[in-house]
């Protein structure tokens, strides 16, 4: 007789509790896992560090840009940073107000164009005070002429040069101009799904103020992605900071100067082997010759022998280049 494994009480307590409901017959189901989606285009996919040095380059922009358009327009001008992000060039493009004025310029030899808007109250502040006038508002819903065409062209050179020299701490980058449209249906430097880099600035003056915009594809950065990265920046200034205490340490350091004047190769060992004292050994070399001299046994200059009060000496005559010529 098989071993009975539940006792007659604790059956009838199982069929008692499957009768009241107590025990759940059904199977036990588990959640099912739900996968998320995600975005590979997403902005929080780039590394933040590697716009790093996107704050210094604009730091440099906003001081140059105040001076020189305060010189310029012979009056105050402040400059300021407002924003700056990392989203679709279709939600950038459809951000601009109407009338937005846009200009089209390349970073060469990145690969690419960039785009740089003004506001149409902006734009017309500007030309006012170009003229003469306290650039004071005023709406104006038109197109603009030909010769307020001239003047923001202008102005926007004067924008580039400066956005060019402040380039200057990261990489050599020429800034050239392309052209100006006033309509976004128009404007196509990438994709619409392609990320772009949008950073914001204030111009203001007495009497007006408005935003410029700088708009950059991210994939146009991808050859200097390095330079534009923290690590870089940090090990760049670090470079900086410890150079001048390295030349000062380097003038202090004691270097080996010797000076050849004059060397000889056709010689065999038995030559050698016979030499007696008072034998001579003929250098290529004459009185007239310059002689070598070496740093460390590296030739650097070229000179001639002589004596300068009682001690010979060699007086430098040119120096000689990377390729030894």
């Amino acid at each position: 007789m098989s071993e009975q494994i539940l006792s007659q009480e604790e059956i009838d307590a199982l069929l008692s509790g499957m009768d009241k409901g107590d025990v759940d017959l059904e199977k036990d189901n588990k959640e099912k896992a739900v996968a998320a989606l995600y975005d590979l285009t997403s902005r929080s996919m780039m590394a933040s560090e590697q716009l790093y040095a996107l704050e210094k380059v604009y730091d440099k922009f906003i001081s140059s840009l105040h001076i020189s358009l305060s010189s310029s327009f012979q009056r105050p001008i402040e400059v300021e940073f407002v924003t700056s992000k990392m989203i679709k060039f279709g939600e950038c493009i459809d951000s601009f107000p109407n009338r937005t004025n846009y200009n089209i310029f390349n970073m060469e030899p990145l690969v690419g164009s960039s785009l740089l808007t003004i506001e149409p109250e902006l734009v017309f502040s500007l030309i006012d005070c170009m003229f003469g006038g306290d650039g004071k508002p005023v709406v104006q819903d038109r197109d603009f002429t030909f010769i307020e065409e001239r003047m923001i062209k202008k102005f926007t050179i004067l924008l580039l040069k400066n956005l060019e020299k402040a380039w200057e701490t990261i990489d050599s980058l020429h800034i050239v101009y392309k052209k100006s449209e006033s309509k976004r249906e128009f404007i196509q430097i990438v994709a619409p799904n392609e990320l772009v880099i949008i950073t914001t600035f204030s111009i203001s003056g007495e009497e007006f103020s408005g935003n410029i915009s700088i708009c950059i594809s991210y994939l146009m950065l991808e050859p200097i992605k390095d330079k534009l990265s923290s690590k870089y920046m940090i090990e760049s200034e670090l470079e900086n900071s410890w150079s001048p205490q390295i030349k000062e340490l380097m003038n202090d350091m004691p270097v080996q100067l010797t000076a050849v004047l004059g060397k000889t190769t056709k010689h065999t060992v038995g030559d050698l082997l016979n030499l007696q004292i008072g034998d001579l050994i003929r250098l290529n070399t004459g009185p007239q010759d310059t002689v070598s001299v070496m740093v460390e046994q590296v030739p650097k200059y070229m000179g001639f022998s002589g004596v300068i009060k009682g001690n010979k000496a060699v007086q430098v005559a040119e120096f000689v280049r990377d390729d030894g010529n």
